[in-house]
């Protein structure tokens, strides 16, 4: 029988502008375990911010449309925070896009 050892001891990433992976701001605790890989190609990054954000946007949509919803406040925090975690995942991409298309250097135009 094969024994199992431990994970090592965690190490928390120190966030840097300059690093490959960047965690996602919804990860649910201190141990980030999404990422974001801020070297991926620009049109990449913007196809998935571009995909939560719109995806968030079309269930927002379609219950607006309803005449009435009526829910108790548990069910409607539950549906903040499902509408938020992808809002927020798409956020922190366009920041990586920001910071990536400032670092570029000027044309000079």
């Amino acid at each position: 029988m094969t024994a199992i050892t431990p994970d090592p001891p965690y190490e928390q990433p120190i966030p840097h502008p300059k690093s490959r992976f960047m965690a996602l701001t919804s990860n649910c605790n201190d141990m980030p375990t999404l990422f974001v890989d801020t070297h991926a190609p620009l049109d990449v990054l913007y196809d998935a911010a571009n995909y939560r954000i719109r995806a968030v946007t079309q269930v927002l949509e379609n219950l607006s449309m309803r005449g009435s919803v009526e829910c108790d406040s548990t069910i409607l925090s539950d549906f903040a925070l499902l509408c938020a975690i992808p809002l927020r995942d798409g956020c922190d991409v366009l920041d990586v896009i920001g910071w990536r298309l400032r670092a570029r250097p000027s044309d000079g135009g």
